[in-house]
Protein backbone atom coordinates (compact mmCIF):
# COMPACT_ATOMS: atom_id res chain seq x y z
CA UNK A 1 0.00 0.00 0.00
CA UNK A 2 1.24 4.09 0.52
CA UNK A 3 4.95 4.02 2.03
CA UNK A 4 6.01 7.43 3.30
CA UNK A 5 9.59 8.63 3.73
CA UNK A 6 10.38 11.99 5.35
CA UNK A 7 13.60 13.45 5.00
CA UNK A 8 15.12 17.60 5.69
CA UNK A 9 15.56 17.02 9.43
CA UNK A 10 19.10 17.62 11.32
CA UNK A 11 20.64 19.95 13.57
CA UNK A 12 19.73 23.60 14.01
CA UNK A 13 20.46 26.21 16.49
CA UNK A 14 17.75 27.74 18.21
CA UNK A 15 15.67 30.63 15.96
CA UNK A 16 16.83 28.93 12.63
CA UNK A 17 14.98 27.20 10.48
CA UNK A 18 14.70 23.67 8.54
CA UNK A 19 12.49 22.38 6.15
CA UNK A 20 11.03 18.76 5.75
CA UNK A 21 9.95 16.37 3.17
CA UNK A 22 7.49 13.74 3.08
CA UNK A 23 7.45 11.49 -0.52
CA UNK A 24 4.36 9.26 -1.30
CA UNK A 25 5.42 5.41 -3.16
CA UNK A 26 3.08 2.14 -3.85
CA UNK A 27 -0.47 3.09 -4.41
CA UNK A 28 -1.77 6.52 -5.39
CA UNK A 29 -2.98 8.43 -2.94
CA UNK A 30 -5.89 9.54 -4.75
CA UNK A 31 -7.69 11.99 -1.98
CA UNK A 32 -5.24 11.27 1.23
CA UNK A 33 -5.03 14.39 3.31
CA UNK A 34 -1.80 14.77 5.10
CA UNK A 35 -0.32 15.29 8.53
CA UNK A 36 2.79 15.99 10.30
CA UNK A 37 3.59 14.70 13.65
CA UNK A 38 5.88 14.74 16.03
CA UNK A 39 7.32 12.76 19.23
CA UNK A 40 9.98 14.08 21.73
CA UNK A 41 11.72 11.89 24.19
CA UNK A 42 9.60 10.81 27.12
CA UNK A 43 6.60 12.46 25.86
CA UNK A 44 3.15 11.59 23.76
CA UNK A 45 3.12 11.49 19.94
CA UNK A 46 1.91 15.05 19.12
CA UNK A 47 0.02 16.34 16.24
CA UNK A 48 1.94 19.24 14.59
CA UNK A 49 -0.12 20.20 10.98
CA UNK A 50 -2.47 18.94 8.64
CA UNK A 51 -3.39 19.28 4.75
CA UNK A 52 -5.96 19.09 2.93
CA UNK A 53 -6.02 16.80 -0.59
CA UNK A 54 -6.15 19.28 -2.67
CA UNK A 55 -4.41 21.57 -0.08
CA UNK A 56 -7.27 23.97 0.03
CA UNK A 57 -7.56 23.63 3.55
CA UNK A 58 -5.22 23.61 6.65
CA UNK A 59 -4.74 22.81 10.20
CA UNK A 60 -1.82 23.23 12.91
CA UNK A 61 -1.36 22.74 16.75
CA UNK A 62 -1.42 25.75 19.25
CA UNK A 63 2.15 25.17 19.61
CA UNK A 64 3.57 25.59 16.10
CA UNK A 65 0.97 28.35 15.33
CA UNK A 66 2.60 31.22 13.06
CA UNK A 67 5.90 29.42 12.92
CA UNK A 68 5.58 26.16 11.04
CA UNK A 69 3.81 26.27 7.76
CA UNK A 70 2.48 22.92 6.03
CA UNK A 71 2.19 22.76 2.13
CA UNK A 72 2.04 20.80 -1.17
CA UNK A 73 3.59 21.34 -4.62
CA UNK A 74 2.38 17.97 -6.20
CA UNK A 75 -0.30 18.10 -3.36
CA UNK A 76 -1.61 14.45 -3.87
CA UNK A 77 2.24 12.41 -2.90
CA UNK A 78 4.48 15.14 -1.74
CA UNK A 79 4.20 17.23 1.38
CA UNK A 80 6.42 20.18 3.38
CA UNK A 81 6.52 21.22 6.57
CA UNK A 82 8.47 24.85 6.90
CA UNK A 83 9.66 25.53 10.30
CA UNK A 84 11.20 28.72 11.41
CA UNK A 85 11.87 30.21 14.57
CA UNK A 86 12.94 26.91 15.87
CA UNK A 87 12.80 26.59 19.76
CA UNK A 88 14.61 23.72 21.50
CA UNK A 89 11.37 22.09 22.90
CA UNK A 90 10.82 21.74 19.02
CA UNK A 91 13.18 19.03 19.28
CA UNK A 92 11.90 15.57 18.25
CA UNK A 93 11.36 12.65 15.65
CA UNK A 94 9.20 14.10 12.98
CA UNK A 95 6.17 12.09 11.58
CA UNK A 96 4.41 12.58 8.39
CA UNK A 97 1.15 10.54 7.86
CA UNK A 98 -1.74 9.65 5.65
CA UNK A 99 -5.15 9.45 6.00
CA UNK A 100 -8.52 8.63 3.90
CA UNK A 101 -10.94 8.96 6.53
CA UNK A 102 -10.43 12.25 8.36
CA UNK A 103 -8.80 15.48 7.91
CA UNK A 104 -7.37 18.02 10.59
CA UNK A 105 -4.78 17.15 13.72
CA UNK A 106 -7.35 14.91 15.64
CA UNK A 107 -8.03 12.82 12.36
CA UNK A 108 -6.96 9.05 12.56
CA UNK A 109 -4.07 8.63 10.02
CA UNK A 110 -4.23 5.25 8.81
CA UNK A 111 -0.12 5.25 6.87
CA UNK A 112 2.70 6.50 8.42
CA UNK A 113 6.70 7.07 7.94
CA UNK A 114 9.35 5.94 9.69
CA UNK A 115 10.41 9.35 10.67
CA UNK A 116 13.44 12.13 10.40
CA UNK A 117 15.16 13.65 13.63
CA UNK A 118 15.26 17.65 14.50
CA UNK A 119 17.79 18.19 17.09
CA UNK A 120 17.06 22.18 18.32
CA UNK A 121 19.92 23.37 20.22
CA UNK A 122 19.95 26.28 22.33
Amino acid sequence: QVSLVESGGGLVQAGGSLRLSCTASGRTLGRYNMGWFRQAPGKERESVAAITWSGGSTDYSDSVKGRFTISSVNAKNTVYLQMNSLKPEDTAVYYCAATSTGFGIRARYEYWGQGTQVIVSS
